[in-house]
């Protein structure tokens, strides 16, 4: 399979010199499709946010970690207690190797590394599929659940999540449209259905302004007369710099123009801003998705 190459041999060499019986290889779907991986790891290292946050959720202990100014829940990860392993985009292979792994776990922004981190140890892939992003999140929260004797747990959030976005759907029925955008270095981005935040539309049911969107990795370029023309009952903005520390230009300031006040999502108070580390870095984690629709549940049971 494309990306485990090695990961028979890996798994193989594993089992042998752990000594008959005392490891046992569980099958897991992930991202890049179903193989064994080595049940119960013990050195784990993980590069990705959204999965991060499923393992703090589920109390999961991890060894490494991205070197990244961690916020809010996964602050703690910022301390000299975990070894940083590279950034969120490139893996330190030499620090990966020095921990001597049993699982390595990727996402989004470093799946391209599966082949060269599955030479050192079995790589678990929880990169979300926006074509499935509810199945995906399933999926990758039942992959942990799995790996770490975490089922029943995990069978409960998700059951929480599902309750939560069925409400969801019952109150942004005949809400009106909503047009959802990011705002980065004064510049403004909108996505739509299918693409990496079609979540509102797709999951919570809110009727998109523009259905015509072009679903790519860094959305629409778009201007404040587009935003205008649209109109949306509501505006859901996701400002990136704040979710990556910068303060210069933040959203609210730029969306407080006589353009984007004179919407009706403006006019009605239905502008609404997202947590931002939980959308732009965290989505699809566990806890993440479980927080994000609570704040649309607030969002939306205002009048």
């Amino acid at each position: 399979m494309i990306g485990f190459r090695h990961l028979g041999a890996v798994l193989a060499l594993f089992l042998l010199f752990a000594g008959s019986g005392t490891v046992e290889a569980v099958t897991i779907t992930d991202a890049q499709g179903t193989h064994d991986l080595p049940d119960r790891p013990k050195t784990v290292v993980v590069f990705d946010l959204a999965a991060l946050d499923t393992f703090d959720t589920l109390g999961v202990e991890v060894k490494g970690v991205p070197d990244w100014s961690m916020t809010g829940e996964l602050e703690k990860y910022g301390s000299e207690s975990y070894t940083k392993v590279g950034s969120l985009f490139e893996p330190d292979l030499e620090a990966v190797a020095a921990l001597e792994p049993d699982l390595i776990v990727v996402g989004a922004r470093s799946q391209k590394h599966v082949a060269t981190l599955s030479e050192i140890a079995p790589v678990l892939d929880l990169t979300p599929d926006n074509g499935d992003f509810r199945g995906s999140v399933k999926r990758n929260a039942e992959a942990v659940g799995k790996l770490f004797g975490k089922e029943a747990e995990v069978a409960e959030r998700l059951r929480k999540l599902d309750a939560t976005m069925a409400r969801l759907r019952q109150m942004t029925a005949g809400k009106g449209r909503g047009l959802v955008v990011l705002t980065t270095g004064g510049k403004i981005s909108a996505y739509g259905p299918g693409s990496r935040f079609a979540e509102v539309h797709d999951l919570y049911g809110l009727a998109a302004a523009d259905p015509t969107i072009e679903a790519t990795t860094h959305g629409q370029v778009i201007s404040w007369e587009y935003i205008l023309k649209v109109n949306p009952d509501w505006l859901i903005v996701i400002d990136r710099d704040a979710a990556i520390g910068k303060t210069e230009t933040p959203a609210r300031a730029l969306l407080d123009n006589e353009l984007v006040n004179r919407t009706r999502a403006a006019t009605a108070g239905h502008v609404v801003y997202l947590d931002p580390v939980a959308m732009y870095l965290t989505s699809s984690g566990l806890r993440a998705e479980q927080a994000i629709a609570d704040s649309f549940i607030a969002a939306f049971g205002r009048p």
